[in-house]
């Protein structure tokens, strides 16, 4: 398999990425066969992956401007992934001119992409971290010489936790992130589930399988599991809802039914 000029050589482009199988459903050019073949496989299980993988961007972006709208300049956004059209960055800093925008991904091939996008752009830049390692974000020298911790922080957590499996305690890493950001600061979240899906939980657990097949867990929290990364935040309405339901800027109706797979909230410190 011949090695593309943007693929970072320390990559094995062998294996499976989750970020680079999210690219493929969203439509973009930074993926491999073998990402493509493990998401044509979750898609024979579960079609509307792309159209999921759509709402979940149109909700990022709606909060992105909530927040903007609500005074936040200050985004740091967790599991980011490979730029796609109308990133936080894009959307923040046409909300306001001084926004900041801190990206955060342990995906080379995310992180290299990122880097070439960014350029040029003084107040948006991209760190390698992993959301398990909260500390390391946080003491980052990029995170620091970017984000004022001090003042409010729209923290993003946009389809990550739902790999970060028990074991590894997302719970804590979610509470250790929210201590140290400043009063008046926001979580934006997603999460997939089985509630929503248009499908028998039987049929939807196939797809789950294959996430699991590439060593890449997909953990389907039920809708209580998932509020509970919200402890510590006050719900802003709607609360956690289907992704098309919060605040919609066209009627939720009209959404492809896969669209309603998961759930999207967001949350403010006191």
């Amino acid at each position: 398999m011949e090695r593309p000029a943007w693929a970072p050589r320390s990559i094995d482009i062998t294996v499976p990425s989750v970020s680079r199988m999210y690219d493929y459903y969203l439509g973009g050019s930074h993926n491999f066969e073998v990402d493509r073949e493990a998401a044509r496989r979750a898609m024979e299980f579960m079609p509307g992956l792309p159209k999921i993988m759509q709402a979940n961007r149109a909700f990022m972006r709606r909060a992105v401007r909530f927040a903007a709208g609500e005074g936040i300049t200050q985004f740091l956004d967790i599991g980011s992934g490979i730029p796609t059209f109308g990133n936080v960055h894009e959307v923040a800093q046409k909300a306001s001119p001084e926004a900041r925008v801190m990206y955060v991904d342990h995906d080379p091939v995310a992180v290299a992409h990122s880097q070439a996008v960014l350029r040029g752009n003084d107040r948006a830049d991209i760190v390698a971290a992993d959301l398990r390692k909260p500390r390391e974000i946080l003491n980052s020298p990029e995170v620091r010489g970017l984000i004022d911790l001090n003042r409010p922080v729209a923290l993003l957590l946009v389809a990550i936790l739902h790999f970060v499996e028990d074991a590894d305690d997302p719970y804590a890493a979610v509470a250790e992130l929210r201590q140290a950001l400043a009063p008046g600061s926001m979580l934006v979240l997603t999460h997939a589930s089985y509630e929503g899906i248009p499908l028998p939980p039987e049929r939807a657990e196939g797809a789950v399988d294959v996430y699991q097949d590439i060593r890449n867990p997909l953990i389907m929290r039920p809708r209580d599991e998932i509020a509970r990364f919200f402890e510590g935040y006050d719900m802003v309405e709607p609360g956690l809802v289907p992704m098309p339901e919060w605040r919609p800027d066209t009627a939720p109706e009209d959404e492809d039914p896969y669209a309603f797979s998961g759930v999207a909230g967001v949350g403010r410190t006191a």
